[in-house]
């Protein structure tokens, strides 16, 4: 669903999200078949805002004190998504670049499409793109959800059909978390599939990085890699790490037999500082 991009067309087709999945096929597959291991903590009643995030619900961030064991979500870059048997995922790229920019989830008849944007240090970014999209779409209506106060937005799709679709958004320290949910998990929230998108939403763990981003820039992702694609990973660069050190290099501090004089020529560089 390519809605609200905030400005920057993104396109999507069946050729890039194959290039940008292709060598991932088994993360697909193991986030279709295993079951969330996470303990489910039932989300709040539904009201106008949403209370506890970081401490007693997600979305997480890596750095929160209450994050779960996320080591066997699926890791998309900008978040790690959990698992959820049942499930079908698909990747959002786009056209040109191939470039990784969200994900969407597909339980039964339900779908919710997931989206990680840079925010503000010190103000949440939700309430002002929720501005933004109810000034936009006059068919948009404020209600009160589980995540807070969330948006309900009929869109019509191929054929001229009209469908309503959730529009959720929970703030993280220095990031947004978007959802836009359809389907049952749109039309009907005591049923099955709401519940379970719900909570596979909560669940997510987001990773912001240290790059400077401007508010409502995407978080940069990557195509999905498995868990033990990441143990691999690190495995191999412990390995090579290993094969790099020097032969018979002393530990510890050097003795006064080891010390070597330096001598340096240095002169004063220009100062260097980073700016977010």
């Amino acid at each position: 669903m390519g809605l609200f991009g905030f400005g920057k067309k993104k396109h999507q087709s069946k050729e890039a999200l194959e290039a940008a999945t292709g060598e991932n096929e088994e993360a697909v597959d193991a986030a279709e078949n295993v079951d969330e291991a996470q303990e489910v903590v039932a989300l709040p009643e539904p009201s106008a805002e949403y209370e506890g995030r970081g401490d007693e619900h997600g979305p997480w961030d890596v750095e929160d004190e209450n994050v779960p064991d996320y080591d066997e979500y699926l890791d998309m870059g900008s978040y790690y998504l959990p698992f959820l048997k049942g499930i079908e995922l698909r990747v959002k790229a786009n056209r040109a670049t191939q470039q990784v920019l969200g994900t969407t989830i597909t339980y039964g008849s339900s779908s919710v499409e997931i989206e990680a944007f840079a925010a503000p240090k010190t103000l949440g970014l939700w309430d002002d793109v929720r501005a933004d999209l109810i000034e936009a779409n006059k068919d948009a209506k404020e209600v009160e959800g589980v995540f807070g106060t969330e948006l309900a937005l009929p869109v019509t799709v191929k054929g001229g059909r009209k469908v309503l679709t959730r529009i959720v958004g929970v703030d993280g320290p220095r990031w947004m978390l978007r959802g836009i949910f359809s389907g049952k998990a749109a039309t009907d929230p005591e049923g099955e599939e709401a519940k379970a998108l719900n909570q596979f939403f909560a669940d997510i763990v987001v990773e912001r990085g240290d790059d400077p981003l401007a508010p409502r820039d995407l978080i940069p992702m990557h195509p999905p890699v498995a868990p033990a694609e990441r143990k691999a990973a690190k495995a191999a660069a412990e390995e090579a790490e290993q094969k790099t050190e020097i032969p018979g290099k002393p530990k510890g501090p050097f003795d006064s037999d080891q010390q070597v004089e330096v001598k340096t020529t240095l002169s004063r560089g220009p100062m260097f500082s980073e700016v977010r």
